[in-house]
């Protein structure tokens, strides 16, 4: 007759193959009357002992399974039992530690919080983390998988078996956990899991997993858990006020494995971006780097867009503290960073979070919520609790653990539309009938209310298409809680006037002023991004008409129109040196361009643009105010001149910004100014240095007491052909509001 301590053959049966849901109620350690039952499952052992911490002669178990499974009972022991196992067969002995012998690593508050959705933390208590665990150095590893019946991390430590680690289920939330003593950092792991449907999955990467092996593999890496030696306080402290509505914010954007390349095709590592691209940017005088998503992508061609590891630096750079290292960098250099976050969707990648646990789990159940046809991605189940808190916690992680200053949340516009880019019969309405999708609507506001409390100072910006209201204003007056919006309207608007015959503009001259209408609506961003010169698009400078002569003029008289316009600027890399060829992210930028004077002249006129536009309180203070802007003349269409006063709105100078777009010279064309007196032209994008002709006012314009255009003073102005021209009240010169004076470029 069997003892009662022995394990029935049928869940010796489930342990030897991996079909067993609960191995911590078998395996390790377990009081019985008068001791102790040992199990242990050691694959290829012959022979197994028990070595007791305390010492003394080795406890034999006795081998139940050829596989491995041994059992033993060990008289006059009790918990706690500290231990190793010696293990033997043919080839030798090894002794290894035992998993089963410890106690778990997770609480009964992360249970609750992760159902709760609130676990605002859970980046630091998921995935895999070294830690020192019951006196012992090891990994402990935690997933959520609620349909699964059985979990196993697996990796080159096993042999990528899953029956050596399978892991503890926590019935109250589905989370899974296990200590593996003795690993250490850089193993390369994935998670086994066993469907409800008795069916093994793909082999998962760790949706916590904070490092990854570089594409085509596809494991996550353990990563240590050293602190890093942030030296950033005193730009942290500032960023709120360098961020906020009045500030000048000039944004760079960056696709970092393309910015630059090594002659044989390789990236630049973080590190190596230190040394060339900070201080590029901070020369050409941007105020911040915002990076398009360096979160862990299997595809170069998704530019980072399709995301499978949400918590993992990509590979393609060099390891997760060498971001860390670049964002010291860049606030070393009075540079603001914002990073590119897509919580709007995710690929179907089989190592991925698609039916996670063989179930619909990060994303809807429903096909027509759950997943997007035109981009052939799954979208997450914002409705439910634990999705939610996994995003809003991977929000806090980049902004927390990395100092990011802002996130750009990409493609908000399908988040909060129900039908937005779906074909009718793709999407459901909500309860109401209608199209809004009022659960991203809630996270969305979650993760604003959230950043805004955890990370002080930083911004959230919004990728949003449509014209959803209060994107930008609180939540509690009914907005979504953003810092900042993208102005696309204003983008498409005028990148199609600029591409047009110039003969044509004058009957598309509401493209330009169109935008005035509602710009004050938001806290905007004017964005030049990297969608506009991709997919067959072309660059800015290469759909535009004209000669080179032609086509280099209206860029630049563009690019003073958009820095004298009201909003934040940003402008994708490559832009700012007069790109011919459309964006790849295949190769580097063609930086070659700049042995040419035009395309030097183009750059010069940006790094002036933004030291204006940093300099000059009139040119940024009243981005989102109406106080910040009034027409001169609107309604020029004829000559397809623009004209228009920006403030500060505390009395300081105005910046009068002339725009002329059409070939023909404006030899004497009369403005109105609030003020007579001097006014000096502080940019001419038509100046020799700029690649211009060098037509112009010679530094300035005198403006006299005769009204125009509802305006007590005007002055006659020579306004080049395709040029932007900025005007300045000279108070100094006019000997008048001294005090007012503001620092002159």
């Amino acid at each position: 007759m069997m003892e009662a301590w022995r394990m029935p053959q049928a869940e010796l049966e489930a342990l030897r193959n991996a079909r067993q849901g609960d191995p911590f109620a078998w395996l390790g350690p377990h009081p019985v009357q008068g001791g102790l039952v040992l199990r242990a499952f050691v694959p290829d052992a012959t022979r197994l002992e028990v070595l007791p911490a305390t010492g003394g002669a080795p406890l034999p178990l006795q081998q139940r399974d050829a596989d491995g499974i041994f059992e033993g009972f060990l008289p006059g022991r009790a918990l706690p039992f500290a231990y190793r196992l010696r293990a033997a067969n043919a080839g030798g002995e090894w002794e290894l530690e035992d998993p089963f012998r410890f106690g778990p690593t997770l609480g009964a508050l992360d249970d609750h919080l992760l159902v709760e959705g609130t676990h605002h933390k859970l980046h630091e208590r998921l995935g895999a983390h070294v830690v020192r665990h019951e006196g012992m150095p090891g990994t402990r590893f935690a997933v959520w998988a609620p349909n699964a019946k059985r979990v196993s991390v697996v990796g080159d430590f096993n042999a990528w078996d899953g029956r050596r680690h399978p892991m503890r289920k926590r019935v109250d939330s589905g989370l899974w956990e296990i200590f593996v003593p003795g690993l250490g950092a850089g193993a390369a792991y994935k998670y086994e899991i066993l469907g409800a449907d008795g069916q093994v999955q793909p082999l998962k990467a760790d949706p916590f997993g904070r490092a990854a092996q570089l594409r085509p593999a596809t494991a996550s890496l353990v990563l240590g858990d050293d602190a890093f030696d942030w030296k950033d306080a005193a730009y942290l402290a500032q960023r709120g006020a360098k961020q906020s509505p009045g500030a000048p914010v000039s944004i760079y954007e960056v696709h970092a494995p393309s910015w630059r390349r090594h002659p044989d095709g390789r990236f630049y590592s973080w590190d190596e971006l230190i040394t060339a691209l900070v201080p590029y940017v901070a020369w050409m005088g941007f105020t911040h780097i915002e990076l398009m998503p360096v979160m862990e992508h299997p595809l170069d061609e998704s530019w980072g867009y399709q995301p499978i590891g949400l918590h993992a630096p990509t590979a393609r750079m060099g390891d997760p503290a060498g971001l860390k290292r670049f964002i010291q960098a860049c606030h070393d250099q009075d540079l603001g960073v914002i990073l590119d976050w897509v919580p709007a969707h995710f690929p179907q990648d089989r190592h991925g979070l698609i039916r996670f646990d063989g179930h619909a789990l990060y994303e809807h159940p429903d096909p027509k919520r759950g997943f997007h046809k035109g981009w052939g991605t799954a979208t997450f189940d914002f409705g439910r609790r634990e999705v939610a808190g996994f995003l809003a916690s991977n929000a806090l992680y980049w902004t927390q653990e990395f100092h990011a200053d802002g996130l750009r949340v990409d493609a908000v516009s399908t988040m909060v539309h129900l039908d937005h880019g779906r074909a009718p019969g793709d999407w459901v309405p909500n309860d109401e009938g209608g199209t809004e999708n009022h659960e991203a609507v809630a996270f969305l506001r979650q993760v604003n209310a959230l950043v805004a409390e955890q990370a002080p100072g930083a911004a959230v910006f919004a990728e949003e298409a449509t014209s959803w209201p209060g994107v930008t204003h609180p939540a509690e007056e009914g907005g979504l809680g953003f810092q900042f919006k993208w102005n696309m309207g204003w983008m498409n608007d005028t990148l199609r006037y600029i591409a047009m015959d110039p003969l044509h503009r004058r009957w598309h001259h509401n493209l330009v002023t169109f935008g005035m209408m509602y710009a004050f609506s938001e806290n905007f961003v004017l964005p030049i991004s990297h969608d506009e010169v991709v997919h067959g698009k072309g660059s800015v400078l290469g759909r535009l008409p004209g000669d080179d002569w032609q086509r280099f003029a209206t860029l630049r008289a563009y690019y003073g129109f958009m820095w004298g316009h009201p909003g934040k600027k940003l402008l994708f890399m490559g832009c700012e040196i007069a790109q011919w060829r459309e964006w790849s992210e295949a190769r580097e930028l063609d930086w070659w361009l700049l042995q040419f004077p035009p395309h030097q002249g183009a750059q010069a006129l940006i790094r002036e643009l933004n030291r204006l536009h940093r300099d000059l309180p009139a040119l940024h203070a009243g981005d989102s105010n109406h106080e910040g802007f009034q027409w001169i003349d609107a309604d020029d269409a004829e000559n397809s001149v623009f004209s228009w006063l920006r403030m500060d709105g505390e009395g300081g100078p105005p910046v009068a910004v002339l725009c002329n777009l059409t070939p023909v010279p404006r030899l004497h064309h009369r403005f109105g100014l609030p003020e007579a007196g001097v006014w000096r032209e502080v940019l001419n994008t038509d100046a020799h240095g700029f690649g211009g002709s060098g037509m112009g006012n010679l530094g300035q314009v005198v403006a006299e007491d005769v009204p125009l255009h509802g305006l007590p003073a005007s002055a006659v102005v020579v306004l080049p052909p395709l040029a932007t021209i900025y005007l300045m009240l000279d108070r100094d010169e006019n000997g008048s509001r001294g005090e007012d004076h503001a620092e002159q470029p």
